[in-house]
């Protein structure tokens, strides 16, 4: 079974970074498309950056317009990973943090879409204190 591990959360003052990590386990299909979203207590899940590309070729990056310029996402393609720097930290960010994966290519507005994915990670959380 295909596993999704999130990790790196943690709470930060306002200003302050963060790294995410989402490693997988299990028997991993290549995942052209992987993704983190976000959601906070009352609020639906969020598309926050996704990274999209055929393993050993180039990659397109899509962002929410939110964390334009403050976060950077990144992907290992040998090792089915993605990371989630993010910089500048606001308030506003605070949220579990949830990575997501599909073997398929997605692109545009559909890579920050929560239904074009199916296999998840179980969240980690961050806290971005004022």
């Amino acid at each position: 079974q295909v596993q999704l591990v999130e990790s790196g959360g943690g709470s930060v003052q306002t200003g302050g970074s963060l790294r995410l990590s989402c490693v997988t386990s299990g028997y991993t299909p290549t995942f052209n498309t992987m993704a983190w979203f976000r959601q906070a207590p009352g609020k639906e899940r969020e598309g926050v950056a996704a990274v999209s590309g055929l393993y050993g070729g180039g990659v397109t990056a899509f962002y929410a317009d939110s964390v334009k310029g403050r976060f950077t996402i990144s992907r290992d393609g040998a090792k089915n990973a993605v990371d989630l720097q993010m910089n500048s930290l606001k308030p506003e960010d605070t949220a579990t943090y949830y990575c997501a994966a599909e073997p398929r290519l997605i692109f545009g507005l559909g890579t920050l879409s929560g239904a074009k994915y199916n296999t998840w990670g179980q969240g980690t959380q961050v806290t971005v204190s004022a």
